[in-house]
């Protein structure tokens, strides 16, 4: 059974999760870059975390699995971005 497009119904659930999980950083990346403020992030937080998402991204390479890879690429980037932009103005 199709539903959208999607041959099953968790392929559909797990594409929405990517792509929440994964724009749900371009807030922050946007207002860190804009106001170039980085006091209210958590840097052991984005240390933690980027490490994971990079884990996640690996993992997703032996796997071969490409929204793995995808999702977890663009978050990588963005995680990255807020990563420096904290350490760059503390």
């Amino acid at each position: 059974m199709t539903f959208f497009g999607f041959q099953h119904a968790e392929n559909l659930v797990g594409s929405v999760a990517a792509l929440l999980t994964t724009s749900a950083f371009v807030p922050q990346a946007w207002l860190t870059w804009k106001t170039r403020r980085t006091d209210s992030v958590s840097l052991g937080m984005y240390v933690i975390f980027t490490t994971g998402v990079a884990l996640w991204l690996v993992y997703g390479l032996l796997i071969e699995a490409w929204p793995v890879i995808i999702a977890n690429s663009i978050t990588l980037a963005l995680a990255m971005f807020i990563l420096m932009m904290k350490l760059r103005f503390g």
